[in-house]
Formats: C-alpha cells, sequence, structure tokens
C-alpha cells in the first residue's frame, strides 16, 4: 500500500522545495481536533463547547467539553456541563423540557405484520418516502414532547400523526421551541406522506397550545420551506423562508411576524440567508450569508412599522467564513470561523470597532507547524463575458519558475457555496501539500453573487456552467507554472455528474478524473433517488414527460450516460453503499461502462458511508486511494 512517505515525497517530486516545517497529509488531516460551540452558560460569561479528536486505531471519536471566559482567558475543562448550559428546551417558568422521540405510527416490517414471523427482515412498502438520506423507513417517525419535571408526565403533542418534527434527514431541537410566556410550543414539520413528500419542499411553523392542545400553521400560505423559528426578546417571531415550492435551493429570506403582520426584511437583497440571530435588544437580527467566494455576518435592522426597506450591513470581510452565530451579546457577537487552510475555531466579534478575537485555539500549535499552502482570489472571464470568482491554492513553498500538476475542483449541490469551506475529505490543503495546483471556481448555481447567477444551473446542468469550469482550467493553463500535460478533474455529487459529463466533453483537457457519488444517468437517477422535488426543479420534470423540455436536455443532451463513446480518460469512480441520494447503482453504471470501454478505471466502495465518508479508518482510505489514483495517473 502507498504509504506516506512517498507523499511526503510527492511535493518534491514536483518541484516543491523542502523546508524546515512539514507539510499537511491525509494522516496529519485526521489528527484535527474538531471544535464545536454548545452555547454559553447560564451567565453569559462563558462559551461553552466541545472538542472531537478522531481516533484512527479505535476508528471512532473521543470528545471533551471545555468553556472559555468571553472576556478571554484560558480554557477549562468540565466534567460535567448539563447544569452549566443554558437550556432553551426549559420552558419560560422552568417547569416542563421538550424534547424529542420516535415513536412508531405503521406497520411497514413484515416482523410487524406478520406476528409469527418474528425473524423476517422484509420491507413492505405501499407508498414512496420509503428511504431517506441513509435509512430505511421503518414506520417511525421523530415527535416532539414535553414533560413535566416536577410529574414526569410526558406528552406527544403529534399524537397519532405521520409526520416528522424535527424534519428529516438533518433537523435537530432547532426546529421546536417554547412561546414568550411558555403557553405555546412551535415547531417545523412537514405534514405531508407518500408521493406528496417527496416531491414537496413545504414545511410549515405550526403552534401548539397547551391548555387547548389546539394546533395552528402559522404558515400555511407559503408552499416552500419555512424552518428556524426565533423569538426576540420582546416576542416577536422571525423564521427563514424560500417562496419557491419544490426548490431546495431558492433564496432564503428572513421574515418576521409582530401583531400578526409578515415582514420580509431581505426581500430586496439579492443575496441568500443561511442562518440569523436576534440581537440582545430585539432591534436588529444577525445573519450569515454567502458572499464573493466565502460567508460573512450581516445585520438588518427591524421595524416592522416602517414602509421603507431595511438597509442591510456587511459586518465582516476577509478570506475566511463565518459559519454561524453562537450567541449575540450587548456590543459583541460569538461566532465560529474557519478558512481553507484552518479548522473551525470560535471567536468574539466585536460590534463597535469590528474586531474578532480568537476565544479557541486549539489546532494552533499543529497548523505553526506546518508549511500552509498560499490561497488567492482569482478573476477568470467566462466565456459570456461573466466575471467568476476562483480560488486557486498553490503548493508550500510554490515556485513560479517550475511546473505543477492541476487539479479542477468540482462542486456539488449543485447549489452548494464554494467558500472558505474546510473539509475534512475534499481539503485542499492536504491537495496542495502533496504538490498539486487546485483550481476551484465559482460556476454558474453558486450562491453569494446575487440570485441569479445562483439560478443559473437549474435545468442548464451540462450548459453554461460546464463551460465554466472549461473557462477557468484554460484561464489558469496559461501560466507557465501549469504543467499543461498534467491536468485532472475532481468533483462529488453534481461535482461527480461533472466529472462524468466532462469526461465525455473536455477536447482532451484533462488527463484523469475522479467522481465520487457522482450522477452518471439522469434517468436511472430520477426513479431511484429519494428526494423527487429535487430533480424535478432541476432536471425540468420526469423522464417520460415529452413536451416539457427536459426529455430532450436533462436525459439528452446533458445526460453523461450519453456521452460514455467518447470517454478517452482514466476514470475513478468512489460510492457509498448507503447513499440514497444518489444510489449505488449511479457510480455501478459508471465504472462498468469505463471498464468496458477498455478505460484505465478504478471503483471505490465503501459499504457503510452515505453520501459522505464520516468514520476516520474509511477517511484515510479515501485520501490514499485518491492520492495513489493522481500518482498513476496525472
Amino acid at each position: 500500500m502507498l504509504r506516506i512517505l512517498l507523499y511526503a515525497s510527492l511535493g518534491l517530486a514536483v518541484g516543491a522545495e523542502a523546508s524546515a516545517n512539514e507539510v499537511m497529509t491525509p494522516e496529519k488531516l485526521w489528527q484535527i481536533k474538531r471544535v464545536s460551540a454548545l452555547g454559553l452558560n447560564k451567565e453569559n460569561t462563558h462559551v461553552i463547547y466541545r472538542v472531537t479528536t478522531p481516533s484512527v486505531e479505535m476508528n471512532n471519536f473521543d470528545s471533551k467539553v471545555y468553556q472559555v471566559p468571553i472576556k478571554g482567558g484560558s480554557a477549562q475543562l468540565l466534567e460535567a456541563y448539563q447544569g452549566l448550559l443554558s437550556d432553551d428546551n426549559i420552558s419560560p417558568d422552568g417547569s416542563k423540557k421538550l424534547f424529542h422521540d420516535s415513536v412508531k405510527v405503521e406497520a411497514i416490517l413484515s416482523s410487524d405484520k406478520h406476528k409469527d414471523l418474528g425473524s423476517s427482515n422484509a420491507y413492505v412498502f405501499d407508498d414512496l418516502n420509503y428511504r431517506h438520506w441513509d435509512t430505511w423507513k421503518d414506520g417511525s417517525v421523530k415527535h416532539v414532547f414535553y414533560q413535566n419535571l416536577k410529574t414526569e408526565e410526558k406528552v406527544d403533542i403529534m399524537k397519532g400523526k405521520p409526520f416528522d418534527s424535527p424534519t428529516s434527514p438533518f433537523g435537530g431541537s432547532q426546529d421546536y421551541i417554547w412561546g414568550p410566556k411558555g403557553e405555546n410550543i412551535y415547531y417545523v414539520s412537514k405534514k405531508l406522506t407518500g408521493v406528496e413528500y417527496v416531491t414537496s419542499t413545504n414545511t410549515d411553523i405550526y403552534r401548539y397550545n397547551l391548555a387547548s392542545k389546539k394546533t395552528t400553521n402559522l404558515t400555511k400560505s407559503n408552499l416552500g420551506y419555512d424552518k428556524s423559528p426565533a423569538f426576540s426578546p420582546s416576542g416577536k417571531l422571525a423564521w427563514l423562508q424560500m417562496d419557491e415550492p419544490g426548490y431546495e435551493a431558492d433564496k432564503n429570506d428572513i421574515i418576521v411576524m409582530a401583531n400578526k403582520k409578515k415582514v420580509n426584511l431581505t426581500e430586496d437583497w439579492d443575496g441568500t440567508v443561511y442562518s440569523f440571530k436576534w440581537s440582545h435588544d430585539g432591534k436588529h437580527i444577525y445573519f450569515v450569508a454567502p458572499t464573493d467566494g466565502t460567508i460573512q455576518l450581516f445585520q438588518v435592522p427591524v421595524n416592522t412599522r416602517s414602509k421603507a426597506k431595511p438597509k442591510i450591513k456587511q459586518l465582516t470581510k476577509g478570506q475566511f467564513d463565518v459559519n454561524g452565530i453562537v450567541a449575540a451579546l450587548d456590543g459583541q457577537l460569538v461566532v465560529t470561523r474557519n478558512s481553507m487552510n484552518k479548522a473551525k475555531e470560535i471567536y468574539k466579534f466585536n460590534l463597535r470597532n469590528k474586531k474578532m478575537t480568537a476565544l479557541t485555539q486549539v489546532n494552533e500549535t499543529f497548523y505553526a507547524n506546518l508549511d500552509l499552502p498560499k490561497v488567492e482570489k482569482r478573476m477568470v472571464e467566462t466565456k459570456d463575458g461573466k466575471d467568476m470568482l476562483t480560488w486557486v491554492i498553490y503548493p508550500p513553498n510554490f515556485d513560479k519558475s517550475k511546473k505543477y500538476p492541476t487539479l479542477l475542483y468540482l462542486q456539488g449541490g449543485p447549489q452548494s457555496s464554494l467558500s472558505q469551506f474546510y473539509s475534512f475529505r475534499w481539503n485542499f490543503q492536504v491537495m496542495a501539500s502533496q504538490g498539486y495546483i487546485v483550481v476551484a471556481p465559482n460556476r454558474r448555481g453558486m450562491p453569494g453573487h446575487g440570485v441569479k447567477w445562483n439560478e443559473d444551473i437549474s435545468q442548464d446542468w451540462g450548459g453554461k456552467a460546464m463551460q465554466d469550469y472549461l473557462d477557468a482550467i484554460d484561464d489558469i493553463a496559461k501560466e507557465s507554472y501549469v504543467d499543461k500535460e498534467r491536468i485532472g478533474a475532481i468533483g462529488a455529487s453534481f461535482g461527480g455528474y461533472s466529472a462524468f459529463y466532462l469526461a465525455g466533453n473536455h477536447d482532451g483537457r484533462f488527463k484523469t478524473f475522479i467522481a465520487h457519488c457522482g450522477i452518471f444517468d439522469t434517468r436511472s437517477m430520477y426513479g431511484t433517488t429519494e428526494e423527487v422535488f429535487f430533480v424535478n426543479h432541476e432536471l425540468g420534470g420526469a423522464y417520460w414527460e415529452k413536451d416539457n423540455g427536459a426529455e430532450r436536455k436533462a436525459y439528452a443532451q446533458f445526460n453523461p450516460i450519453n456521452f460514455v463513446d467518447k470517454w478517452d480518460s482514466p476514470m475513478f469512480v468512489i460510492h457509498g453503499g448507503k447513499d440514497y441520494r444518489v444510489p449505488l447503482g449511479q457510480g455501478i453504471q459508471a465504472f462498468q461502462a469505463a471498464k468496458l470501454r477498455g478505460l484505465q478505471s478504478r471503483f471505490l466502495y465503501f459499504p457503510e458511508e452515505n453520501h459522505w465518508v464520516l468514520t476516520p479508518q474509511n477517511g484515510i482510505v479515501w485520501q490514499r486511494e485518491f492520492f495513489k489514483w493522481l500518482e498513476e495517473t496525472l
């Protein structure tokens, strides 16, 4: 097996100079500690956070919890923290607690339907939504409960209903909150089943009254996503809303309701909101949003009585991502932040002088011993005359007088932002540190460059976005330090689709391809994916609908399977067995086609992984095989 010494020497082999420090490697990547903020203590004086350390040897993760003063100072390890952490799930009067649990509402398992056959393991489905993300449905759903802390009585506020709250697959405790006085519970749910469920994005915010047991839909008029409810200190309700039904990447707006009046605070702003937090006095809402190839902090004033358009102000700017807002205090925010060269840490942001200060530096010593890649912003003119931001990541100790193999990174989504993210798989720091230049264009479809740029990819997967990729690699290929004979294209999900598509439409630009969990055949993708609203919107409808244009474009003109006869470069296919978003058959078809075409090809299969690779040893296998393939083919 290719070992780490080969990786270390690879950088030198392609021209990187030796240095006093080491460079990032796949093994080192899995030594990085992962920081996640849990919240503030009850006195709002300390941030409580978790540090998770991967163990490759044990193939698991170890976690410890710490607190650090917001004013600055040393971190303290906590043996127990539940009593210290402010708990929003406790009712305002302290008498009840919110939680969620799984309840059985339908007999789907054969052992439930046939009680005398308890060892059988079949599933019987009469409708869609039979599996989601990485889990087959077994007749259970998640319901919101509240518990009387004195009597320990538990009440299921959705009793008997076949709907989930929190929402599947990624919803959590943020999907339910107490009302300001504790007389109501507000929760998010998609109250649909079967075909309606898989073809809709219509989640709503519901109000459940504890006294009357009556449930009211507060967002019935909106047929897209409604989520993330949060109250201001004075009792105004805000949430995130997408207008267009069935469009999961629609513009996300902040809605505020006061005195039964709904106001869209970001309606006229040419961007999309990721998450938000009320100010301590309720006069502003702070939010994070993609912009200019990064994710930054913004604020918007809240005045529901004014007819004037709210003036949105960007608070931070720099070559980093502000991932989320932990807390909003008087004069300062607590946030998390990372960049392509450094994993997430916790910061405080001074609202008066706009200064950002690190509260945690968990991995600082680790990074201090590494030579880091250089990350530059490069503007590329597209074929249709647009300016496209492109991130270029250069190897440590980059030397312009030498030539380097180059990787075109193909982002997924297709509407995911290509920001200053830090991935534990698609890690540009690791790639560049092995001697590769990485080119990461913010092609059509990515948020942060205006709503139109974001929307321009839908039903045009093989159009302008593919040309944007080619424009980006052609632009940097003009540089003398790019080895034009050693250019590869790599990506996952929609990025995997892009690799499959470009393999038949690249005019000799690329010497090798890597596609992880990519869409190979849009027809079979439509027939096997679980969130049908996605393919309905992105592909333009079903492949049997001959009159909507989708048959000609999505299933013919832009379908990678139709260009396999033009594949002429090595193809590395990676797929997870529990990926139900882009099911396993997509990868199998692509690998089999490449082999039968006589191409150098390889199939890396993870039976227990989903759309991602999450366990430590599988993560290192992924990295080792990734670089082994590049060494062999590039």
